[in-house]
């Protein structure tokens, strides 16, 4: 499994553990709802600055989001 296919997959279950729609997240996170849903299709390559942003937001470290 390559990293953005774990962040994807990481990002849509702690997005879920939440109860948060993408909607919801992409706007209390400030980033568009179309940005996210490609994050978690594996479809994109975010910056370590996009990645450290939604690590904050779900109160986890940016190592979290690209781990196994």
């Amino acid at each position: 499994m390559d990293i953005r296919e774990r962040l994807a997959r990481n990002l849509r279950k702690m997005r879920q553990q939440k109860n948060l729609s993408q909607e919801a997240f992409a706007h209390d996170v400030g980033i568009h709802r179309t940005y996210i849903s490609d994050l978690e299709r594996g479809a994109r390559n975010p910056t370590i600055t996009i990645i450290d942003k939604l690590a904050r937001f779900l109160g986890v470290t940016p190592g979290t989001l690209l781990d196994e």
